[in-house]
């Protein structure tokens, strides 16, 4: 028993409980899509005509009026008719890698900085994705879902890496995967999710990427795809971190600096002093950029990390002349600390 949402002139059946951005996803039908819990509106859509219920769609998100005039959030809401709607994001008609629900088998965890883990997940069967988006998992016993990026590039299609920092009394970090997971342990996920993603018409241009902590996992999977594309390409990463103990991937992207004439690899600590021998800088990622590049004019820029980084970031690129539509974000919320 369901309804049908007709988007630029797909129509898309939806379970009577099934959100409808879920229903277009698992189509095949592009829709703007980031946090995927109601709290960043990226996947509001305009009603054109039918009746939906929005079920727990944030007040702050999507506002009384918003809902008067007809606005909802996909990811939220429920269709009570035969529906007809249309993205407020970009054009109707887009196509994606189709949602998909797996049972992937975990290969192995390492620690690979201070509280964080490298887990890596088996696939039965290769799930197709673009680098920079990601998927769930499902927390046995607890019915949560967190949300973890891919630090895979497309062609890793088998062999899923996630970066996981731990959260304090988090249901997902300390309450299971730092605490009982173990190789041969099998894994509910879903995806791909997000928008984080290359322009299917990526122009070659120089690229800027801060990612904050855990935030440089989507950053590595795009640099390595930009760069297998076109390894003259002027790319600059920074990765911000509290202390040289929360570093990682170091040897990884050395040799891609080795390797890549262009590519440049700043890591940055905030809160401790770099250890004797060390030329890590100092500060925060997103004064650093501000220093280094005169104009980022014709640059693309790339923020993946906490909300307070990301708005530096944002403000930071605009201040070099970088346009709006070219600076791209993903915000990294704990769940259980938004909760």
């Amino acid at each position: 028993m369901g309804f049908t949402a007709t988007v630029g002139g797909r129509a898309v059946p939806c379970g009577e409980e099934q959100p409808i951005l879920d229903a277009f996803l698992r189509a095949g039908v592009w829709m703007p899509n980031s946090c995927n819990q109601g709290t960043c509106g990226t996947c509001k859509l305009r009603v054109v005509s039918g009746e939906v219920d929005h079920h727990d769609s944030p007040a702050d998100t999507l506002t009384d009026d918003e809902r008067a005039d007809g606005l909802a959030l996909a990811c939220q809401a429920r269709l009570r008719s035969d529906t007809v709607v249309e993205s407020t994001g970009a054009a109707d008609g887009r196509t994606t890698h189709p949602l998909r629900d797996l049972v992937a088998t975990v290969l192995d965890l390492e620690e690979i900085a201070r509280d964080t883990l490298r887990l890596r997940l088996d696939l039965p069967e290769p799930l197709a994705f673009d680098p920079g988006q990601y998927v769930e998992l499902v927390v046995p016993g607890t019915g949560e879902r967190r949300q973890y990026s891919l630090a895979n590039t497309a062609d890793e299609d088998k062999a899923l890496e996630l970066h996981v920092r731990l959260v304090p009394s988090g249901v997902a970090t300390e309450g299971w995967i730092f605490d009982g997971l173990t190789p041969g342990d099998r894994v509910e996920i879903t995806g791909p999710l997000g928008d984080f993603v290359l322009p299917t018409e990526d122009d070659g241009g120089p690229m800027v990427l801060i990612g904050g902590g855990t935030g440089l996992a989507p950053l590595l999977g795009l640099v390595r795809t930009v760069l297998a594309r076109d390894p003259q390409r002027e790319v600059l990463l920074y990765h911000g971190v509290r202390g040289a103990s929360d570093l990682y991937a170091l040897d990884l992207l050395t040799e891609l600096a080795d390797a890549h004439r262009r590519f440049r690899f700043v890591p940055v600590l905030s809160h401790e002093p770099p250890p004797d021998g060390r030329e890590h800088r100092t500060g925060f990622p997103t004064t650093h950029f501000v220093d280094d590049v005169a104009s980022a004019r014709g640059w693309s820029g790339w923020l993946c990390g906490p909300p307070a980084m990301v708005e530096a970031g944002v403000k930071a690129f605009k201040r070099r002349r970088m346009a709006p539509r070219m600076i791209h974000r993903e915000k990294f919320t704990p769940a259980d600390a938004a909760s």
